[in-house]
C-alpha cells in the first residue's frame, strides 16, 4: 500500500534530513541543497516523498494528499485554530526545531502592562505571519477591540509605528529581540512534529515506516499532550509604544529579498542615500538619508494592505501583489504612482508538459471530457479565483500555497498560476505555459485617501519626483 509524506525546506530541513538517515529510509536527494521535490526510498519501496514549504504540509495532509507530514507545531497549530476539525493526527513530538512564539511589543513608549493595553479605548494592531493563532490570542486576552495584520513575514519592525503588538518566533527563554521590543506573553512552545491524516492513520498499515524513527511511536503518541496556547506569562511592568509615526514623517516601506540590490540602484540614481540595505545583519530599519523620512524592510506580498491600511504612505512592491490586493480588495485605497522598469516577470498558467493541451480553450475541454474538478495552486489566491472563473473552468478549487509551487503539479494540482522570468525552472520541473495573465514589474505605490500635511505632501512629492527623474535615464 502506499504512503506519502510530505517533508519541509527551510528550518527543519538539515536535522529531518539526518532524522531520515538514522533511520535508514535511503532518501539521497534529500539535504540542505537539494533541487528535488519528489524522493524515493531505497528501503521501503512503496514510500513517495515531496519536499513543500513548511507552512504547506499541514494542509497537504490535512486534506488528503499525503499520508503523513513532518513540520512545526507552530504551523500545526496555525492551521487547527481556525480548522479545528482538520482531519489531523499529531503522531510524535520529534524533539527538534524547538522555539516559541511570543507576544511582543517596543520598549519605546514606557510604562504600559498588557491588560492595559486590551482595556485601552483604541484598536489593539497585532502583527503576524500566525494570524490564526494572534487573533486566538487576543480573544483569549479580551481585548476590548482589535485588529490583525496577516503577513508574510517580518513582524518584528512593525511596532511601534505599524502595529502595537507583534506574534513571532523566537528562542526558549529569550528576554528581549531585535528593534527594542520585549517578550509580553508566551503564545505557543513549538517543536517539529511527525502527523498524519486521520484517514490514513486509521486505515493504512504504516507501522513498520513509524517503526523506524522510533519504538512505540503509535503509544507514545496518544498520550502526548500539546495544547496550543499555554496561560500567558507578562512581565510585572513593560514599556509599550502606542503612539503613531510623527505627523509629518513619511512612512516608506523598502522591498527585502531578491528586490534590494535594484531597489539600492534606483535610490542611488535618484540622489537617495540609504544606510545598510542590502543589511548584512538583517536589519530591518535602514537609515534613509531624507529628512522627515522613515524606511523599514517588509515584504513586497504585504505592503499593499499596509499601505491601504495607513501603516505606510509609499511602497515599493510589485505590479503582481498589487492586482492580488485589488482583486479582494476592489475599493482599496492604494494606486500605482510610478513604473520603476524592473523586477520584471510574466504572471503564466502552467500544468504539467505531456497534458494534451496548449492553451485554456484545451484544458477547459479536457476538463469537460473528465468531469474533472480542477485544483488550481498559487501564491496567487484571488488572481487564480478571478482567471478560473474567467476561463469557466466549471468546477475547480484554490489549493494556497507558500512557495515551490512547481511541486503541486501533476499530484497535487492540475494547474499552477506562477511567476517566471525566463521559464527554465518551470521547464526543468516538466511543465510547460498555457497562457499568460500579464506582466509585472516593480511599482511605487502610495495611500489615496486621508489628509496629509503640507510637510507630509512636501516630502512625499519630492520622493515621487526624485525616482521619476531617475527612471528618465533608464
Amino acid at each position: 500500500m502506499a504512503i506519502k509524506i510530505a517533508l519541509p525546506k527551510g528550518r527543519l530541513l538539515e536535522e529531518t534530513a539526518g532524522l531520515l538517515q538514522r533511520a535508514g529510509w535511503g532518501l539521497s536527494g534529500y539535504h540542505k541543497n537539494t533541487r528535488l521535490y519528489r524522493l524515493g526510498s531505497n528501503r521501503f519501496p512503496d514510500l513517495s516523498a515531496k519536499v513543500f514549504h513548511e507552512k504547506d504540509v499541514p494542509i497537504q495532509v490535512a486534506i488528503g494528499n499525503y499520508d503523513l507530514g513532518i513540520c512545526g507545531l507552530d504551523w500545526i497549530e496555525e492551521l487547527l485554530v481556525k480548522y479545528p476539525s482538520s482531519a489531523l493526527v499529531k503522531v510524535k513530538d520529534l524533539g527538534y526545531g524547538g522555539g516559541v512564539l511570543y507576544l511582543v511589543g517596543s520598549i519605546s513608549g514606557g510604562g504600559s502592562f498588557l491588560d492595559e493595553i486590551g482595556a485601552g479605548a483604541g484598536t489593539v494592531r497585532i502583527a503576524s505571519e500566525y494570524p490564526n493563532l494572534a487573533e486566538s490570542l487576543a480573544l483569549n486576552l479580551r481585548f476590548k477591540r482589535f485588529c490583525i495584520f496577516p503577513l508574510w513575514g517580518g513582524a518584528e519592525v512593525y511596532p511601534p509605528e505599524s502595529a502595537d503588538l507583534a506574534l513571532i518566533p523566537g528562542r526558549e527563554g529569550e528576554s528581549h529581540f531585535d528593534y527594542g521590543l520585549l517578550p509580553l506573553s508566551e503564545t505557543l512552545r513549538y517543536s517539529a512534529f511527525l502527523i498524519a491524516n486521520k484517514d490514513s492513520w486509521e486505515t493504512k498499515d504504516m507501522g513498520e515506516v513509524l517503526a523506524s524513527l522510533e519504538d512505540n511511536l503509535a503509544l507514545a503518541s496518544s498520550k502526548k499532550d500539546s495544547s496550543p496556547v499555554p496561560e500567558n506569562r507578562v512581565p510585572a511592568a513593560v514599556g509599550q509604544s502606542l503612539s503613531a509615526a510623527a505627523r509629518d514623517t513619511v512612512r516608506l516601506a523598502l522591498p527585502d529579498g531578491h528586490q534590494q540590490q535594484p531597489t539600492l540602484e534606483l535610490l542611488v540614481k535618484a540622489g537617495i542615500q540609504i544606510d545598510d540595505y542590502p543589511s548584512l545583519t538583517g536589519n530591518r530599519r535602514p537609515v534613509i538619508g531624507l529628512d522627515g523620512v522613515m524606511a523599514k524592510l517588509i515584504r513586497p506580498q504585504d505592503m499593499p494592505l499596509q499601505v491601504a491600511n495607513g501603516n505606510f504612505d509609499l511602497a515599493i512592491t510589485g505590479r503582481d501583489w498589487v492586482r492580488e490586493h485589488l482583486y479582494q480588495f476592489p475599493s482599496s485605497p492604494i494606486a500605482e504612482l510610478l513604473d520603476l522598469k524592473f523586477g520584471w516577470v510574466r504572471i503564466v498558467a502552467v500544468v504539467v508538459k505531456d497534458l494534451p493541451v496548449s492553451d485554456m480553450d484545451g484544458l477547459r475541454q479536457l476538463g469537460i471530457e473528465r468531469s474533472v474538478s480542477f485544483r488550481v495552486a498559487s501564491e496567487y489566491v484571488n488572481i487564480a479565483d478571478k482567471y478560473a472563473r474567467d476561463n469557466h473552468l466549471g468546477s475547480y478549487r484554490i489549493v494556497p500555497t507558500w512557495g515551490a509551487t512547481e511541486a503541486f503539479l501533476p499530484e497535487d494540482a492540475d494547474l499552477l498560476i506562477e511567476n517566471t522570468q525566463t521559464g527554465q525552472t518551470l521547464a526543468k520541473n516538466n511543465l510547460k505555459i498555457i497562457d499568460t495573465l500579464f506582466q509585472s514589474t516593480a511599482c511605487l505605490i502610495g495611500h489615496t485617501g486621508g489628509v496629509l500635511s503640507a510637510a507630509k505632501r512636501k516630502r512625499m512629492e519630492s520622493i515621487i519626483e526624485s525616482l521619476r527623474a531617475a527612471l528618465g535615464g533608464i
